[in-house]
């Protein structure tokens, strides 16, 4: 397995990894995707092995020190210039888990970042997912005000 940036014709593969990982509410769509990816392309990544994606993370850059509901809505809202990286989704093929995978992705992201001169990496997370997180250098800032999906999210954010 060996991660790379993201090309656009990986677009279709990573929205269907999305869809398989995330409820339909959660998921961004196809079109969510071509409009992130028309904006901020070198913020995308993907796992690959033999040919085939397995994985992939994305998010914008972005003023804010959390990962709010209104930056996955409006890819204008990026910045080359901004103190923080946001990772809006990290999702790896559901017959591929805890495989390393997406520890491996998060890793990249986050020493990308460093690369990139960041303060910061800044996600929203589910409660299962905080102990994942951690254990990657992100620290738990507490409940979001997050309404994605009609779920509960965690801000956390990992100190560069």
């Amino acid at each position: 397995m060996h991660i790379r940036q993201a090309r656009v014709q990986d677009l279709p593969a990573i929205a269907a990894l999305e869809a398989r990982g995330f409820p339909p509410a959660e998921a961004a769509s196809p079109e969510s995707f071509a409009a992130r990816f028309a904006v901020f392309p070198h913020c995308f990544f993907v796992a690959e092995e033999d040919g085939r994606i397995v994985g992939h993370i994305n998010g914008c850059m972005t003023g804010l020190d959390t990962c709010r509901d209104e930056l996955y809505h409006d890819a204008s809202l990026h910045r080359d210039d901004a103190p923080h990286q946001a990772v809006f989704g990290l999702a790896v093929d559901p017959e591929r888990r805890h495989q390393g995978i997406g520890t491996a992705l998060v890793r990249h992201f986050v020493d990308i970042a460093r690369q990139r001169g960041k303060k910061s990496v800044v996600l929203t997370c589910k409660e299962g997912l905080i102990p994942f997180y951690r254990a990657l250098g992100f620290v738990l800032l507490g409940r979001s005000d997050s309404v994605h999906g009609q779920a509960c999210w965690y801000d956390m954010r990992c100190p560069l």
